[in-house]
């Protein structure tokens, strides 16, 4: 059975840039990276990686502002959601990583998979601040 896809694709029109990382840690004591994908500049120093995709990730980018007063002062919270139209990191869950949209680069705080009564995966969101 063909389950209908509830974020198409043309109405994701903004390009973003994902680095997801796994639980571990690397030899170095730095996150390990299972998912890249970035705006690839020409440049010398650039080499092959198996982390690296080199496809354009686009989305539907929804962002909020809130205003939370606290006894000192006031302090602006931007938050927003990423909604893609496919599974992008098919072989493991999300846990923590960072996205670049418009220019800001902004942390995962959440990531929720929407799947189809068959287990597959419709979409994923994920909510960075």
């Amino acid at each position: 059975m063909k389950f209908p896809k509830l974020i198409l694709k043309k109405f994701c029109k903004t390009p973003c840039e994902v680095v997801v990382y796994d639980e571990g840690l690397t030899e170095d004591g730095a996150p390990k990276v299972i998912y890249e994908c970035r705006f690839i500049y020409p440049s010398d120093s650039i080499y092959p990686s198996d982390t690296l995709f080199l496809a354009p990730l686009y989305c539907n980018y929804q962002d909020r502002v809130k205003t939370v007063y606290t006894s000192d002062k006031k302090k602006v919270e931007c938050t927003g959601v990423l909604l893609i139209p496919f599974d992008f990191c098919p072989n493991s869950s999300i846990s923590s990583g960072y996205v670049t949209v418009n220019g800001v680069k902004r942390e995962i705080v959440k990531c929720t998979k929407g799947r189809n009564p068959d287990g597959t995966v419709n979409y994923v969101e994920l909510d960075v601040m």
